[in-house]
């Protein structure tokens, strides 16, 4: 009898909290599909069984007591718990057969998801939940079947795929090229190079292989994702360097432009998706493999198709 006094049912909870929420019992009700009354007798028993007057009433108008303030604001954050709590599981369950896959920010955005509905197109009822994830990632302990991501190719105990080869370019925005332009790779010493913090090699790799001393370089402001990055080149604050694939559409609205440097050496970077052996058991992961497989070829065919059409200029 001790735990129920303070434990009362949910009919009496719901009834309350939608009632000191809308400050009317009649619009609880209508929340609620009951009917006023039933809405009044709730409370009426709720606060027989705590012993305490929860709202002052006139005639058709409630308001809160200092005490129903007070338990208004705790029940209806344990409410909000609750059902926040059965989401979870709800969604939980809806997703058992959804494939989770990890993937690098810019990449999802600019690569992925302009692409994604040819694959539901293709496997209609299959389920793709994509995480956006930087750096490296512990498939088991991160709740991933498989990842996308850059690297070398070497992931003891998982299987990898590579799907890109994608060179990086020197971005700028038209206003700042025309202050300083940029015609060798000697150039880039004259603005602020803009980087990515999960890329810090990036510059100092390219200005090496160039044939230039990076500490001579102005290393410019760090963005945690390239996105970022891009919108300040794209502002005029520096130079950035990031993959081709991610500024195409920068590029053709004329926002970015690439500068042509002939003696700059860029960098290169390999996409690959990788999975651990037992994910292989899920089965969309084997159809979103053999579908990131194709569409990575017919990327590459169009990026020689593109080079091949720029040499003949």
């Amino acid at each position: 009898m001790f735990l129920r006094r303070f434990t009362p049912s949910m009919p009496l909870l719901l009834a309350f909290e939608a009632a000191a929420r809308h400050g009317s019992f009649t619009r609880a009700a209508r929340e609620l599909c009951l009917t006023q009354s039933a809405v009044s007798r709730h409370v009426q028993e709720l606060e027989s069984t705590l012993r305490a007057t929860l709202f002052e009433r006139s005639g058709r108008q409630i308001r809160l007591t200092p005490e129903g303030e007070r338990y208004a604001r705790e029940i209806g954050a344990a409410l909000a718990r609750i059902r926040s709590a059965s989401m979870r599981l709800y969604e939980s369950v809806d997703d058992a057969g959804a494939l989770q896959v990890a993937v690098a920010p810019i990449f999802g955005s600019k690569w992925l998801m302009p692409r994604l509905s040819r694959f539901y197109d293709r496997h209609p009822g299959r389920l793709v939940n994509v995480h956006s994830r930087i750096g490296e990632v512990d498939l088991a302990l991160a709740g991933m079947h498989a990842y996308i991501t850059i690297g070398d190719g070497h992931w003891p105990m998982h299987a990898a795929h590579h799907l890109l080869d994608v060179p990086s370019v020197v971005v700028a925005s038209p206003a700042l090229l025309r202050k300083h332009p940029v015609q060798c790779a000697a150039d880039l010493l004259r603005h602020p190079l803009l980087q990515v913090i999960s890329n810090a090699a990036g510059w100092p790799e390219c200005l090496l292989a160039s044939g230039i001393d990076p500490r001579r370089a102005a290393m410019g402001p760090k963005f945690e994702y390239t996105a970022h990055l891009i919108q300040a080149v794209l502002g005029g604050i520096g130079l950035g360097l990031v993959p081709e694939v991610f500024v195409r559409e920068e590029c053709e609205q004329g926002g970015i432009v690439i500068p042509d440097v002939p003696d700059l050496v860029p960098n290169l970077k390999r996409y690959w998706l990788i999975y651990t052996p037992d994910a292989e058991r899920h089965p969309t992961l084997p159809l979103l493999r053999d579908w990131l497989l194709r569409e990575a070829a017919g990327d590459a065919a169009q990026a020689d198709a593109r080079a091949g059409t720029a040499r003949r200029r």
